[in-house]
């Protein structure tokens, strides 16, 4: 499955870092950015969570809501936030069910090697629920930056 810009957002519960469980249409109202990542504390990774992370406060300064999935249990997502100071919650996809209705559970290749895995994608989902702008294959330099641009854009602030 994929998803694609102007459609609805899938809908989807997971368990979040803070203890609860995080509904997706919770947010309506407001803009979200989901981030989907292969793993907690690896260096890609690590580099794209801190820079979310710097940039929060213009994030949240403009109304959205930062969301972080991985296939990583809580346990791992609270080290991970902990260590690095993440103002934002991880969501828990072991199950890798929400990444698969987002088209980014994938096969994926490394050093000869073939496995299914995560595919470092972003959606910025709009205040009705409908996806506004989508990420692929991102490269996490300069990526944060851009989700913010296509926010203010959104939102019609220059």
């Amino acid at each position: 499955m994929s998803v694609n810009i102007g459609e609805m957002a899938p809908d989807f519960t997971l368990p979040a870092s803070n203890g609860q469980d995080v509904r997706l249409s919770d947010f309506r109202g407001q803009p979200v950015v989901l981030y989907f990542y292969p793993k907690d504390d690896t260096p890609g990774c690590t580099t794209e969570a801190k820079d979310f992370r710097d940039l929060h406060p213009d994030l949240t300064a403009l109304g959205a809501v930062v969301l972080g999935v991985s296939p990583d249990p809580i346990s791992s997502h609270e080290k991970f936030i902990t260590k690095h100071d993440l103002p934002f919650m991880l969501l828990s996809d072991t199950e890798h069910a929400v990444a698969e209705q987002y088209g980014v559970w994938q096969l994926k290749k490394n050093y000869g090697r073939e496995y299914m895995g995560i595919v470092r994608s972003t959606f910025l989902i709009d205040a009705e629920g409908r996806i506004a702008q989508v990420w692929r294959n991102v490269k996490v330099k300069g990526h944060v930056e851009e989700v913010k641009l296509a926010l203010e854009q959104l939102l019609g602030h220059r």
